[in-house]
């Protein structure tokens, strides 16, 4: 399929190599994740030794900290699961095919699936992540000569952009869920509603521009069908995602496949969440629980069949593994800071180095750099918060916008970071050496902007004292 050479662009060959070869390092040389969070821990119970407290008491927050977590890892979990029962739903599935069959030219589809991902990860990643994932592979069959390895990374740009700014925000849903947030931090930071954190206008307008930028880098930034290196290229074949289903015989399998069960069950927790609506309004009505719930109520409703819902809960569990397994040892490590001599020091650290101007910076520089080597929103926000949003209280800025400030500079690590490209690369059957090259172009325009804007939108804010007590 013959395209000119002005209408398609050109590619960042130089950009490309670069990723190429610094996901290839980190394949070589960085570990698995779970590592990093053991050596957190180490690293953690190390500090506390130096700043002079007991080994036993350090063992025994350790110990105590470490189930703390459990709840918040079982939502986290049901966030992976629900989005991806969604997505592989009968009606998204056709929704994909039917939005599949509208760019025509490779260059329009990168800056469509760029534009996809960034929109479905402001509902849940999860979802943004299966969702586009399947609809490049539908797309990259119907229109020819697309770069896999760039519309892969348009694919990934909701999590790597601006998941952690909606509705899915580790960090954010933690602070407005009173029942999720440790009892030795809820005296730091109070309740924080969606309403000061996701809903600000900085937050939303920060959204906004970092859309529009990611969708104008990947549309300038695709190679032309020349220079392309295709599905087809790269050896990529796509086997069917679903498995075909005998027809019912016995009459448990004509139960199981029955759709009475499944909607009436979507119906009966729809009805529930407009009651949660009615009564707290759209905005406080909307915590992880509930996130969570109306997730599972939409796959019920979409899959129709207990079995079919099932199996793609089947199909979605892997994903998981890292939430159910890091987390524990996050909380861990969150019991060794907030309950030592620690969170004090850090938070007077940050205070001492910071003014009122330059905390959201620092904040930003460091949570973005902590994430390359803590690949977790929620797991990460745990160890950070206390000392943070200590300093936060200390420097009287705005409790909410420094949970956003957290959220945007979190999303920069991940688009080099491979951790959370794994669903992705399994639904595409690529490495994470294949999307690291555009991501990194994206990286490169993404920092000064994240942390401008968070530094900007600081100053528009006043200072609102933690309220504990607030549902």
């Amino acid at each position: 399929m013959p395209a000119a050479r002005d209408e398609t662009g050109e590619g960042s060959p130089m950009l490309t190599r670069m990723g190429m070869g610094i996901s290839a390092a980190c394949e070589r040389y960085f570990p698995d994740a779970f590592v990093f969070a053991l050596a957190a821990v180490l690293v953690v119970l190390s500090g506390g030794l130096l700043l002079g407290e007991a080994p036993l008491k350090l063992v025994s927050e350790f110990g105590h900290g470490f189930w703390v977590l459990v709840p918040f890892t079982m939502q986290m979990a049901l966030v992976i699961i629900g989005g991806f029962v969604v997505a592989s739903s009968p009606p998204f599935t056709r929704l994909i095919r039917l939005l599949a069959g509208i760019p025509q030219t490779p260059r329009v589809a990168v800056a469509f699936v760029a534009l996809f991902s960034m929109l479905a990860a402001l509902l849940s990643w999860g979802l943004s992540l299966v969702f586009t994932g399947l609809l490049v592979r539908e797309v990259t069959q119907r229109v020819r000569g697309i770069d896999y390895r760039a519309i892969g990374a348009a694919a990934y740009l909701g999590l790597g952009s601006i998941w952690a700014l909606g509705l899915s925000s580790s960090a954010a849903l933690l602070q407005a869920t009173r029942s999720a947030i440790p009892a030795a931090l809820l005296p730091v930071t109070g309740v924080i509603p969606l309403s000061q954190t996701i809903f600000l206008w900085q937050s939303l307008l920060l959204a906004a521009i970092l859309v529009a930028l990611s969708v104008a880098v990947a549309y300038f930034s695709c190679p032309s069908p020349a220079q392309a290196k295709t599905a087809e290229a790269m050896g990529v074949r796509f086997e069917p995602l679903t498995v075909a289903v005998e027809p019912p015989r016995t009459p448990a399998e004509k139960l199981e496949a029955s759709p009475v069960l499944g909607v009436t069950m979507a119906l009966l927790m729809l009805l529930f969440l407009g009651l949660e609506v009615t009564s707290k309004g759209p905005v406080a009505a909307t915590d992880l629980n509930n996130f969570n719930f109306a997730f599972l109520a939409l796959g019920l409703l979409f899959h129709r069949q207990p079995r079919s819902f099932l199996r793609a809960v089947e199909k979605a569990v892997p994903a998981t593994t890292g939430v159910l397994i890091q987390f524990p040892f996050y909380a861990g490590v969150f019991g060794l800071i907030s309950n030592t001599a620690i969170a004090p020091w850090l938070a007077d650290l940050f205070t001492r180095m910071t003014t009122p101007g330059t905390f959201p910076l620092a904040v930003a520089v460091y949570s973005a750099l902590l994430g390359m080597l803590v690949p977790s929103g929620g797991g990460k926000w745990i160890v950070e918060a206390p000392y943070i949003m200590a300093a936060a209280n200390n420097l009287h800025v705005h409790l909410g916008w420094t949970v956003q400030i957290y959220n945007a500079a979190e999303a920069l690590p991940n688009l080099v970071n491979p951790f959370w490209m794994l669903p992705l690369m399994g639904i595409l059957n690529v490495k994470a050496r294949d999307l690291a090259g555009y991501s990194i172009l994206q990286l490169l325009f993404h920092v000064p902007v994240v942390l401008f804007l968070c530094w900007l939108f600081t100053q528009t804010l006043s200072y609102v004292p933690p309220t504990p007590l607030e549902m």
